[in-house]
């Protein structure tokens, strides 16, 4: 019952920030790269996995399991879940989509990552069981990342940022450059993107199907409708609830309208000169993404000097999710070299 509240809430809260009428998202040109730095692997349809396969051999701690910790700073207490620590080297932060809270995350990729590197996730300020007023902007949410990632008393990271969260992370890779060494980023785009600042009229036609359905509204918004895009879907959603004890609050609707703002705002804004940003990044998308149109993220690893390109076939915005064992060992190759 309060997920469909909070669904019925949340598209009235979209309709009433995103009024224009919905549009088709952008077709992904065909793009060549000649760049050096950019090395395009497009993964095979034949690449697939089954979506029940990847059931690694369970760690002492693990997603289902890690417990939910509080640390204050700011003014909020930020709650966050970290493991892999033994493992040692530069911990890897990871930041968040619309919407979501820490049960949000996908733990295959979560479990697949923490067993070799040490892991952290949070919720920004006012979003799940994080205490403070949501953030109002991109860039104040990237200010709170650092305040959290300063309070954890980390002198530098890696930052994992899926869509709003790849957006989070460029902002905070720009203000604080010295505190990054590497960045994964996924399903997002740079400022002023193709359908940034348009993305809640998506949120919002989704989340009404999804009421109307009586599904999850990520299986509308991060796959598509293809056979594989529906058994992805399924096993996705079965494995965001593999976790039934001490789960996250669900996200409040002022949040959740403050992220929409952001998102607009973001979206809108002249776009930065991501040339600076001279980190080695890994930056994957599905070719299907209705959210974040594809069409960002080749422009995002085109803009970027030193990244690393990885499109999945017959895949949307949570391209990564479907293709999550290939997209670890992606992930893994990258953070290692």
């Amino acid at each position: 019952m309060n997920f469909l509240l909070n669904t019925v809430a949340m598209s009235l809260t979209a309709i009433s920030i995103f009024s224009a009428p919905l549009t088709q998202a952008e077709v992904v040109p065909s793009v060549s790269f000649n760049e050096p730095s950019i090395q395009a692997h497009k993964v095979s349809s034949s690449a697939v996995s089954n979506p029940q396969a990847g059931q690694h051999a369970e760690q002492d701690t693990n997603w289902k399991n890690v417990p939910t910790q509080f640390i204050s700073a700011g003014g909020v207490n930020f709650a966050y879940r970290e493991y892999g620590q033994q493992n040692g080297g530069t911990p890897i932060i990871f930041l968040n989509h619309l919407a979501a809270v820490l049960d949000n995350w996908d733990p295959r990729i979560i479990d697949g990552i923490a067993a070799k590197h040490h892991v952290v996730v949070f919720d920004n300020r006012g979003v799940g069981a994080s205490t403070g007023e949501p953030a109002q902007s991109i860039e104040q949410m990237a200010d709170d990342a650092i305040t959290f990632i300063q309070a954890k008393g980390f002198k530098q990271v890696d930052l994992f940022g899926f869509s709003m969260g790849g957006m989070i992370s460029q902002e905070i890779v720009l203000k604080q450059p010295n505190l990054v060494r590497k960045m994964i980023l996924s399903g997002t785009g740079p400022a002023g993107g193709t359908g940034i600042s348009t993305v809640g009229r998506i949120s919002n036609w989704d989340l009404v199907r999804g009421m109307v359905t009586g599904q999850d509204p990520k299986v509308y918004l991060f796959f598509t409708r293809t056979e594989n895009g529906k058994a992805s879907a399924k096993a996705f959603i079965q494995r965001i609830n593999e976790r039934t004890e001490n789960r996250d609050k669900e996200i409040t609707i002022s949040a959740y309208r403050a992220q929409l703002k952001a998102l607009k705002k973001w979206g809108s804004k002249k776009p930065s000169d991501l040339s600076v940003i001279q980190q080695p990044v890994l930056v994957a998308n599905g070719d299907h993404d209705r959210m974040v149109p594809t069409v960002n993220t080749y422009d995002l690893a085109k803009r970027l000097p030193n990244s690393s390109l990885v499109i999945y076939p017959d895949a949307g915005h949570g391209g990564i999710f479907q293709f999550q064992e290939d997209f670890v060992k992606q992930s893994l190759t990258f953070l290692d070299k």
